[in-house]
């Protein structure tokens, strides 16, 4: 590791950590901002490329795991590029109010449509997504908070992929991507699709579209799902809900029946039971 210490704000790498750790997310080809030592770990173990490692001496208690996981994953650090800072400098350039001395910046994953339904493969090559393509579509949805959760649940539950489309918050962003548990950097994720290419694309894949419903009109319960066959499902605003475009292009309507004095759920809850409904009448129709 160097011995020098970065002790100016002015310094080029501060200025990068601090414009991804506080940002809104990457632009084509600029490095994903990652901070916190579980999930710089979990950066290496998804295979991504570390283009520099940021640590203070708090932050050097965590260094062996850090290693360790680079050495079993096919990413990995530049020795040159491990950087330190002190305290002071980092919490300044940090995207959380406790940091813990560790950030990372890594390189994108060029992402395609077909991985999408391909889903998380493992080292050994070996698909470990759903049976079938599983789509999640986040339509314009803005909290960070549930994209995050959405992506998340997406993973547990064995979607294959995602796609956040145009007007979404972006899943690779400081605080979607921590509250993706960072299932955002190993899910197959397409960002900023505009809803009409998207419906083409899926379309000639030959997926079933299906519009998740709050009003539960023309929509169909849990009871009577099966979503056996390639699909994708749109999760919609927070406030607005789907566009009238995503709803006429839907083969159907999904709701969740619930007390009449909810008016609907949270947008990362309700696409959490979604998935998890899915997962389970996928599980009992084999």
């Amino acid at each position: 590791m160097q011995t020098e210490t970065i002790t100016s704000r002015e310094n080029k790498w501060l200025k990068k950590f601090r414009s991804t750790l506080q940002g809104t997310g990457p632009e084509a080809g600029e490095r994903i901002g990652v901070e916190g030592p579980k999930l710089v770990e979990q950066a290496l173990r998804a295979g991504l490329d570390a283009d520099a490692l940021l640590v203070t001496e708090e932050g050097e208690a965590h260094l062996e795991r850090i290693f360790q996981a680079a050495a079993e994953s096919d990413g990995g650090i530049p020795r040159a590029r491990i950087l330190r800072t002190t305290e002071k400098l980092f919490a300044a350039v940090a995207g959380t109010e406790g940091p813990q001395g560790v950030a990372g910046l890594f390189a994108q994953r060029a992402w395609q449509f077909e991985d999408l339904l391909r889903g998380i493969s493992g080292r050994d090559g070996e698909n470990r997504g759903a049976s079938s393509p599983l789509v999640v579509i986040l339509t314009e949805i803005q909290d960070p908070g549930n994209v995050g959760t959405i992506i998340r649940s997406a993973e547990a539950f064995g979607a294959t992929g995602a796609v956040a489309t145009r007007g979404t918050t972006d899943p690779w962003s400081p605080k979607a991507l921590r509250a993706s548990a960072g299932s955002s950097l190993r899910l197959p994720i397409l960002r900023g699709i505009a809803i009409p290419v998207l419906l083409a694309q899926l379309r000639i894949a030959k997926m079933k579209i299906y519009a998740a419903s709050a009003r539960g009109e023309n929509a169909s319960d849990s009871s009577k799902w099966e979503l056996r066959d390639p699909a994708a499902i749109f999760i919609g605003n927070e406030g607005r809900g789907l566009p009238a475009e995503v709803e006429r292009a839907a083969d159907a309507m999904l709701s969740i029946p619930m007390s009449d004095a909810v008016e609907s759920l949270n947008a990362g809850v309700a696409a959490s039971v979604l998935l998890y409904e899915v997962a389970r009448s996928r599980r009992s129709s084999r």
